[in-house]
């Protein structure tokens, strides 16, 4: 959704959506959660850089320490705030889910 000059991304799980697919690895399914945020926010004229806020989903606390490495590396450099919770999501394949907050770039 863009509103104005900002971007909200919600929603966003570790499917490759064009292959219908998803791994049962937590870092995978992170990193796939990143690279469908970043799309979804280069179609409405941002990016990853542009970042202002995330929150993140988790199934399993457990396999925080699989995921913080992608993120870590994905948004180093970017740091935006972020809280992670604990929780169920709609599907049991699903390890991470991730909402995303950007302003668009000026041009």
């Amino acid at each position: 959704l863009v509103d104005g000059e900002w971007v909200f991304v919600a929603g966003t799980t570790g499917f490759d959506y064009a292959a219908g697919t998803i791994s049962d690895d937590p870092a995978e399914q992170t990193r796939q959660t990143l690279t469908n945020i970043a799309a979804a926010l280069e179609a409405a004229g941002s990016a990853l850089e542009d970042l202002v806020r995330i929150r993140i989903y988790i199934t399993d606390v457990t396999e925080w320490p699989a995921m913080q490495p992608v993120l870590a590396e994905t948004l180093a450099g970017i740091t935006p705030p972020n809280t992670a919770i604990v929780c169920d999501l709609v599907d049991p394949r699903m390890k991470v889910e991730i909402e995303a907050t950007a302003r668009k770039r000026k041009v």
